[in-house]
């Protein structure tokens, strides 16, 4: 054989051996390292822990990154994710302080942000503009304008953006829906949405932040406030961390709780990019009573109706409630319905963190949007405006602005320091 044949065929042999199906050369559940997502954590306390594992159990995901301010949680953080990495490759993951380092790096794809509520915006913002995908804890935003600025910086620079409503990947909640959409409970008049309350005002005492944290970065773009566990609890802590209680740091139970129930509220009425035309307060202080209407008359109250963080559902030819350990109904027959094939049908995922990834690859919309999270999140803010200032207000869902100055001042709120999640 001469030279110039033997070149030949060795070139083809080698051509047929790298067009070979992956599963062949990876066994079953290969996932080729140029098909890995590669994810940054940004936010490392409690949820997170729950969240890389749900995450890193879709196969395509490895972990590259992680950043936190506070020492204990980044260290904590970055060994439990060197063990998930384990599970498909051995991977190192590094950890920083600083997040915008995390953002520079160009081969994290997508990022998870689970940081309190005062940094979503900006952290968002950033990951857009770095061209990662991301996925963002609810509530969506700390104010209406900040949701906004979420939802463009998402369009321009055309990434994709899972909010984490994951109760819209869960059975009960699909179900109730299509059951609502399809008229199995009549006409829908009324719904009573039992969370908690608005935010307050800071009520705890400060002491020196310990030396692991770095708390003018845990601050951020709000107000600055001396450190507290009662805000960053330490690892341990067998209670969540209460910032979300807290008017500068997140929007009380109204957002906590309310982004999952008032979610699917919108959701039931086809209103994923729209709301309510007018919040009417009780009249005087209150934590509770608030309700909102629809322009087709459909009214939504704030309220405990028995049942804690669930929705009660009323039609004109029944009922209908639902939470995570239940869906029922009066008639009981409702609930056992099943869904026919000719009945409207909407979007359905069985896992949310899959959806994501999916929708990664696809580079579609998952099931919930940074649309969908923002009008949901406007919903609760906008419920705690009215709260605030005690008496009605009319809101137009397609301006995204109220008959009322002193509301509208109240779309956005006092930043410290020079915050840019307006520019991009």
């Amino acid at each position: 054989m001469n030279r110039k044949k033997f070149l030949s065929q060795t070139a083809m042999g080698v051509a047929a051996f790298t067009i070979l199906p992956r599963n062949v050369l990876g066994g079953k559940g290969y996932v080729a390292p140029s098909d890995r997502i590669a994810l940054g954590y940004i936010g490392l306390g409690r949820q997170s822990l729950g969240l890389v594992k749900s995450i890193n159990g879709c196969k395509e995901t490895i972990i590259l990154a992680a950043c936190d301010v506070d020492k204990h949680k980044l260290d904590r953080f970055v060994g439990v994710a060197e063990k998930q990495n384990e599970t498909k490759v051995k991977t190192a993951v590094k950890g920083y302080g600083l997040y915008r380092e995390l953002l520079d790096r160009k081969d994290i794809d997508a990022v998870v942000i689970a940081t309190p509520d005062h940094w979503h915006a900006q952290i968002a913002v950033d990951a857009a503009k770095a061209g990662k995908d991301i996925y963002c804890e609810k509530p969506l935003s700390l104010t209406i304008e900040e949701g906004r600025a979420m939802v463009d910086a998402t369009r321009k620079y055309k990434r994709v953006f899972q909010t984490g409503s994951m109760q819209r990947s869960q059975l009960y909640f699909r179900k109730a829906v299509e059951l609502i959409r399809n008229g199995y409970i009549g006409d829908l008049k009324e719904a009573k949405v039992s969370v908690g309350a608005p935010p307050k005002e800071n009520d705890f005492p400060v002491t020196d932040a310990p030396d692991y944290i770095d708390w003018d970065s845990w601050i951020g773009p709000s107000p600055y406030n001396g450190y507290s566990a009662v805000l960053a609890n330490p690892i341990g802590a067998t209670e969540w961390a209460l910032w979300r209680e807290y008017r500068n740091f997140g929007g009380g139970y109204i957002t906590d709780w309310g982004a999952h129930m008032f979610d699917i509220v919108q959701w039931a009425m086809d209103k994923d990019d729209s709301g309510p035309v007018r919040f009417i307060p009780p009249s005087g202080p209150a934590t509770t009573g608030c309700y909102f209407e629809y322009s087709n008359g459909v009214k939504v109250t704030h309220t405990g109706w028995g049942v804690n963080n669930a929705i009660q559902f009323i039609g004109t030819e029944g009922t209908l409630e639902v939470s995570r350990s239940f869906l029922r109904s009066n008639p009981e027959s409702i609930a056992n319905l099943e869904i026919k094939s000719s009945d409207t049908q909407v979007y359905r995922s069985e896992n949310h963190y899959q959806d994501w990834i999916d929708a990664i690859k696809k580079r579609s919309k998952p099931i919930c949007d940074v649309e969908v999270g923002h009008r949901t999140c406007t919903v609760c803010n906008a419920t705690n405006i009215a709260y605030l200032l005690q008496r009605p207000l009319e809101w137009n869902p397609r301006k995204e602005r109220f008959d009322d100055d002193d509301a509208n001042r109240l779309r956005t709120r006092l930043y410290r320091g020079n915050w840019h999640f307006k520019d991009f």
